[in-house]
């Protein structure tokens, strides 16, 4: 079939494929990518737990099941997941000291399906602690860095898996969305990330989330097409699921590219009309695809939401803080585990918030939500930057300045948590590299439910890229400098 590089540097749909045809196995598939997890992991810290033995019993099933014609759409693929999905008889920590020894009795929904489909569990992914910070570290398994330069984060909090996928460390992977979980760190690393909507992919076993049903399971790979073959597994209707649908909204055919009109009325807000500052290499892949989709017939409009006053993640981080305070915060009180200081500091602001304060946030969540209902009645989809900026050190909790502005620990994460608290669905796709070759992501956000649409239209644009993103710098030759916080 080829080299082993060859098959860890697949995508999931031509690795399948391959299978499918007999051009390779599961357990040869399988093997080439626990080579590449033992050879580069170590430097990454993307994966923390990974038993080659048993996903190589799961890949000679799979390859079982072939032979016994088995249609499976996914036989043989390997699949990571993050530390906060439960897999059962795995230990799943949410990348924190308190769960170290807990064992998941079942699978989560979506490691359920993508068994069910053969796809082969290839190891956990490292996350921050309880999913609530936007760099990939935690006082458990340390810091996970970047393939494109081992130096910077991969951000947060899904960035084992953004570093996996990135790094040809298994070619599909379930993460979390909680607030851009699942999207930034997919724009730091060079990969696609699904922010589904929310109920589209069922969650109905698993820790409790802090944010009031906003996290979904989210979903990265290399490719958009990728994306489209895990969702058609995942996203079927369950009311198990609080959020969860009584019938199917997802269409495959619908996230065809091809199928998209050319009279599709596209927004393009540079900073989805809030006063923060852009990078201007990331301001500028962004200003290139809006002229490549007008140029490929698109009706392409700058235009932003029209916000309420105060809109902005400030105004609803009191959901998070009051959520991690009610699951957490009598047990940091005791002293019951080593936090991370950061987490510790959002479970004490949110003990001292009083229920208007979270009346308040859930009111100004609904404002926002009819702010995006009235905006996507005149437009279809919207396309914004998913991060203003690229990555930075993995020692620091965000950058200190965008285009030279200086910000606060969460100045990143500007362009994604509204589109969680509105329970929209988001997808970042690659669109670039900076002066320095950091990957930028574009984020196409649609109205709820339109998730197939969103994702045609990422599709569309993976077309007009020409650098191979799937094929970072690799990271046994990238200069290491610093060690874990």
């Amino acid at each position: 079939m080829g080299t082993d590089t060859r098959l860890a540097s697949a995508d999931a749909c031509t690795l399948a494929r391959w299978i499918r045809q007999g051009e390779t196995s599961a357990v040869e598939a399988f093997d080439a990518v626990a080579a590449r997890i033992e050879a580069l992991n170590p430097a990454l810290n993307a994966l923390i737990r990974f038993d080659p033995d048993t996903g190589r019993a799961q890949a000679r099933e799979a390859d079982r099941r072939l032979r016994a014609g088995d249609p499976a759409a996914l036989l043989g693929v390997p699949f990571t997941v993050k530390d906060n999905l439960w897999v059962a008889g795995q230990r799943v920590s949410q990348g924190s000291r308190r769960f170290a020894d807990f064992v998941a009795p079942q699978d989560a929904f979506a490691v359920a399906r993508l068994r069910d489909a053969g796809a082969v569990f290839a190891g956990i992914t490292n996350c921050s602690e309880f999913a609530c910070k936007g760099v990939t570290v935690n006082r458990l398994f340390g810091a996970t860095k970047n393939p494109y330069d081992l130096a910077l984060t991969p951000g947060g909090s899904s960035g084992g898996a953004a570093a996996a996928v990135a790094a040809g460390l298994g070619p599909l992977a379930l993460t979390t969305d909680g607030g851009g979980s699942t999207r930034r760190p997919a724009a730091h690393t060079g990969v696609v990330g699904m922010k589904p909507s929310a109920g589209l992919v069922p969650h109905p076993a698993g820790f409790a989330e802090p944010v009031f049903g906003n996290a979904v399971v989210g979903q990265m790979a290399r490719r958009v097409a990728d994306v489209v073959a895990l969702l058609d597994v995942i996203a079927v209707p369950s009311l198990a699921d609080p959020q969860g649908l009584p019938r199917p909204v997802w269409s495959r055919e619908a996230a065809d590219p091809a199928r998209l009109p050319n009279g599709l009325r596209i927004a393009f807000s540079p900073t989805l009309g809030l006063d923060v500052p852009v990078d201007p290499d990331v301001a500028a892949a962004l200003e290139a695809v809006a002229m490549q989709l007008e140029r490929a017939g698109f009706v392409v409009e700058r235009a932003d939401p029209a916000w309420p006053a105060g809109t902005g993640e400030s105004a609803l981080m009191p959901l998070q803080l009051a959520g991690l305070a009610a699951l957490y915060g009598d047990a940091l009180k005791r002293g019951e585990w080593d936090a991370d200081p950061d987490i510790a500091a959002q479970i004490e602001v949110g003990l001292k918030l009083s229920g208007a304060d979270v009346a308040a946030a859930l009111f100004a969540r609904d404002a926002f939500y009819r702010s995006f209902d009235a905006f996507f009645t005149q437009h279809d989809l919207l396309l914004t930057p998913t991060t203003p900026c690229t990555a930075w050190p993995f020692t620091q909790a965000g950058p200190a300045a965008i285009a030279g502005v200086p910000v606060g620990p969460r100045g990143h994460a500007v362009f994604t948590p509204l589109v969680n608290h509105c329970f929209l669905p988001g997808c970042s796709v690659p669109v670039g590299l900076d002066r320095r070759g950091l990957p930028i992501g574009a984020q196409v956000i649609g109205p709820r439910f339109a998730d197939a649409r969103v994702l045609a239209l990422a599709g569309r644009i993976e077309a007009f890229q020409t650098h191979d993103f799937a094929r970072p710098v690799t990271p046994a030759a990238t200069p290491q400098r610093g060690d874990n916080p």
